[in-house]
This record gives structure tokens, sequence and C-alpha cells, in this order.
């Protein structure tokens, strides 16, 4: 990584330590020895509406002058998004104008919480932002802090299934987690786990969301071995899943 220096709103500048990135996820975390910042608060995903009014806030084309802002709506929640990097899940989508630049930028409600991160990964949508839900911001970040680099993976992209997505495919299960892709020679790939599966418990864990098998590998390290159970037609059977480092994409 090249030198990074971070200016805040007052002006003062400051060189910055890079901590790690999920480049899947266009999230990076850096570190700045600055004292008396604020943070700002993080909305949760659950509170999220369609419709709510939106404020995004970056430097679009890296124009001099300052930070752009620009307002719209959230116009759909738990969007998937397939990208040069995979399948991104779980994404807000607006209709403020984000372009290359917003990345990394807050997405902010009317009480100024912020409920994404900004997104440009997709460069060639019109009049569509891409934001990543602020509580899978923070979940990198603590995923960076508790493991650093390497982290446990299981290697697969996934949708949080529900009654309309298992209607609308013909799905017997309700709830759990849709296998969209399974990365080639990755773990669930290896112990046969294939799109079309339904995720519903990760040992002890029952899973609803794709931040459930998060929270099911948290204190997990590469190597060890976790009990899938999966769901394909109308059948549930077991898969055994040994953990390795999620690569770096």
């Amino acid at each position: 990584v090249q030198q990074i220096e971070v200016t805040l709103y007052t002006g003062e500048r400051f060189e910055a330590s890079f901590i790690g990135a999920d480049k899947l996820m266009d999230v990076a975390i850096l570190k700045i020895d600055a004292s008396n910042l604020k943070p700002i608060k993080f909305c949760d995903y659950e509170n999220l509406k369609v419709g709510q009014l939106v404020v995004a806030i970056g430097n679009p084309l890296g124009l001099p002058g300052g930070p752009t802002v620009t307002i719209g709506v959230i116009s759909a929640l738990n969007r998937t998004l397939q990208t040069p990097r995979g399948i991104m899940s779980r994404i807000i989508q607006t209709d403020a104008a984000i372009n290359p630049g917003n990345s990394g930028g807050p997405l902010i409600n009317m009480k100024a919480e912020m409920v994404g991160m900004s997104t440009a990964i997709v460069p060639f949508a019109q009049g569509i932002g891409f934001a990543v839900p602020s509580d899978t911001v923070r979940r990198i970040f603590e995923d960076i802090r508790v493991y650093g680099l390497a982290r446990p993976w299981i290697g697969i992209a996934g949708i949080d299934l529900n009654r309309a997505i298992a209607s609308y495919y013909g799905i017997s299960f309700m709830r759990g987690v849709l296998v969209v892709s399974v990365f080639e020679n990755g773990p669930a790939f290896k112990a046969g786990i294939r799109p079309g599966d339904v995720i519903l418990r990760i040992d002890e864990f029952n899973i609803s969301s794709m931040d459930d098998i998060t929270r099911s590998l948290r204190g997990k390290r590469i190597g060890d071995v976790v009990e899938l159970s999966i769901g394909r037609a109308s059948k549930v059977f077991r898969a055994l899943v040994k953990l390795e480092a999620q690569p770096s994409f």
C-alpha cells in the first residue's frame, strides 16, 4: 500500500496506517493518530425503510474544492450484485448520485446516522447507487480486528432466504441462506455444497442470514471443522466444512 493521507473536515491532515480490507465488499480499514475525534453513529439495517431520505457525501472524480453532497431515497434493500470480484449481498440501493470517488463516503439518514458506506463498484449503473450497510462495515472491522487479514471462510456467496424468495424459486425451506455461488475448490465446494442449496445451521447456530454465518464463525480458526445442515430439494443432509483463509480476491 502506498502512503495514505487522511484530511479531516477541519483541514487537518494525518498520515494513515492501513489495517486491512475486504476487497469483495469494497471496504478498507485505516487508522490515524488523532485525539478528540467524534465517531459517526450507525443506523442498524433492520431500521431502514424503502423511501427513506438519505444523503451521500464523497469526492466524486477527485474534484477539488471539498466533498460533494447528493440527496436521494433508499430505493431497495437486500440487493445482490454480481461484480468482477464476486457476489455482494445485502446491499442498499439508492437514487442518490454515487460516482467513482464516492466509494468509502457515508450514506446518512436525516438523523445524521450512517446507514451505509457508498460503493461505486458497479461503474456502468445509471441513476442507481449502492452502499454497503453500516452493520456490515462494523462486522468487517471486528473481523479484521480479531482475525487480522487471514479470516476463516467457508467459500460461498448467498442471500437471506425468506418466504417470498422461497415461493418464487419453489424452495421447500422458508428460512436460511440460499447459496448463490460456491467458490471452486473452496471449503464448501470440497464438502459438496452447490448453488441452490440452503444453509440451515452451522454447528449450534440456526442460520437465517449471511450475518448469522459470520457470527457462527467468530472464535473459529483456520483449519477448524464446522458442521453445516444443508437443505437440498426437500431433504436435509450434513456437510463437514474445513475452514480456510479467505483469499484477497
